[in-house]
């Protein structure tokens, strides 16, 4: 089996999808593994790297694309590079399936079998694969050291002959995976953190981490099958902003993570909210990239209102890009080897298991997924 790696777009993404050591393990098994030259450039890792771990250096990236019966890659592909894919080749790489319909269709009449990485269950046995978690805990950590590098004061307590400097308050909003990894960070930095989710399952993991959880009466809330937050309704909302202004007022820093899976991201935090923070305290909007928790908050840039940075970088896992690559490797890998066929050194997509009944999107033609079959509309 013929597995390829092309490169990234470098412009765009400085990760990259499969390190030489996982390379290494795929050779092992028996697969023949082929890299665009300059895969790892972005990171400083050399072609010779890769030849070492056993991969062939392909320059040619139509031929690449022409020889992969597996391709790997991080970002969704480009129109240019799904018309060069092999038929009936297996894709996988992250392909927002729930905004890339062009995309998805496209892939299904190429004869593509594409599984979106997004899609992989949040359940124990597929929790070596789930990169959509992986990449959030870094996210999560890359939030905090950019807000940490854009305000003007110190993390921790500090008790000097000068004076004592009193810690940054920091408050979080939404403790899932990227969420309680900005509390881990925040808190080893030594703030003093204060979190918030709609799910009361939250909490323990909350306190566990050392910060204070803000309990605010919603009603009835809960999350969904993939362990994200479920939409409120707007009397929910509006009485969640009214108590949240009160924290946000308080912080010097203020993260948002709140994620609705496959759909936009909700409105957290106002403008009078925002009127209402410090000048000179910070707030990341996480979710920047699928609409934004923060009104006024813009994807790619900085914005300064009355004093307050609201930071909406994108792509926050590629400011850790070794640590990201290493881990989205791993989770490529694990994929690769729970469903590898030993006897014929060839990954098998077993249509009946429901780890790749969650991820894929397209096969034999067709569009597959129940979530996206035009039929099952």
């Amino acid at each position: 089996m013929n597995i390829v790696i092309p490169k990234e777009n470098p412009t765009v993404e400085s990760r990259v999808p499969l390190l030489p050591v996982s390379v290494e393990k795929l050779v092992k098994k028996g697969a023949k593994v082929y890299v665009e030259a300059g895969l790892g450039a972005t990171l400083g890792i050399s072609d010779a790297d890769y030849k070492k771990a056993g991969a062939v250096i392909e320059k040619n990236r139509k031929k690449l694309f022409a020889t992969g019966d597996v391709v790997l890659r991080l970002r969704k592909p480009e129109t240019k590079d799904l018309a060069l894919l092999k038929k009936n080749a297996i894709h996988i790489s992250f392909l927002d399936p729930f905004n890339e319909k062009k995309l998805i269709t496209d892939m299904a009449k190429k004869n593509v079998s594409a599984i979106s990485m997004e899609m992989i269950p949040r359940s124990t046995r597929a929790q070596k694969m789930d990169a959509l978690s992986s990449q959030a805990s870094l996210a999560g950590y890359a939030a905090v050291v950019v807000a940490a590098d854009n305000i003007q004061k110190i993390f921790p307590m500090m008790m000097t002959p000068a004076g004592t400097i009193q810690p940054t308050k920091v408050f979080i909003i939404g403790a899932g995976v990227a969420g309680l990894q900005a509390i881990a960070t925040a808190r080893r930095l030594g703030a003093k953190v204060d979190a918030f989710d709609t799910r009361a399952v939250a909490k323990s993991d909350v306190l566990s981490l050392g910060a204070k959880f803000v309990e605010i009466d919603l009603g009835e809330t809960g999350q969904t099958a993939q362990g994200y937050a479920k939409a409120l309704t707007e009397e929910q909302l509006k009485k969640q902003r009214e108590v949240m202004k009160q924290y946000c007022a308080a912080a010097d820093v203020v993260i948002t993570t709140a994620q609705l899976f496959g759909r936009k991201a909700p409105v957290i935090v106002t403008k009078d909210m925002v009127a209402a923070m410090k000048p000179g305290s910070v707030l990341v909007d996480l979710a920047v990239e699928s609409g934004g928790n923060v009104e006024g908050s813009v994807a790619g840039k900085i914005v300064e209102v009355n004093g307050v940075k609201i930071i909406g970088m994108k792509n926050l896992p590629a400011r850790v890009a070794m640590n990201a690559s290493l881990m989205y490797s791993n989770n490529l890998y694990n994929l690769l080897d729970e469903f590898w066929n030993v006897e014929k050194n060839q990954f098998d997509l077993k249509l009946d298991d429901e780890i790749i009944q969650g991820c894929l999107i397209t096969h034999a033609g067709k569009i597959v997924h129940p979530t996206f079959a035009p039929d099952k509309k």
